[in-house]
């Protein structure tokens, strides 16, 4: 059983910060990548960024200089921090990590937090 809590989603004016920040926990015999999801109302889910443990990054360009995604391995913990939000980055952030357990790999996403811009 794999567990992945999420936080730090709310209600922002257009410009503003939030940090999402996610733990996850469970039957994992090493962690991949974690990484954030979104999904607005009526589009796909899509990436947002993620982070190998090794470190390297990856974003979609919409964020590009105004997201940084960053993790704890020691604590299992992925960060998406959000600068200079807008409206458009209004959606429900779900946070995802894959997995390996025994001689598997696994995709795991967890329930979701809002994030909703204001103009």
């Amino acid at each position: 059983q794999v567990q992945l809590v999420e936080s730090g989603g709310g209600l922002v004016q257009a410009g503003g910060s939030l940090r999402l920040s996610c733990a996850a926990s469970g039957s994992m015999s090493s962690i991949n990548v974690m990484g954030w999801y979104r999904q607005a109302p009526g589009k796909q889910r899509e990436l947002v960024a993620d982070i190998i443990s090794g470190g390297s990054t990856n974003y979609v360009d919409s964020v590009k200089g105004r997201f940084t995604v960053s993790r704890d391995n020691a604590k299992n913990t992925v960060y998406l921090q959000m600068n200079s939000l807008k409206p458009e980055d209004t959606a429900v952030y779900y946070c995802y990590v894959r997995y390996r357990k025994l001689l598997h790999w696994y995709d795991y996403w967890g329930q979701g937090t809002q994030v909703t811009v204001s103009s």
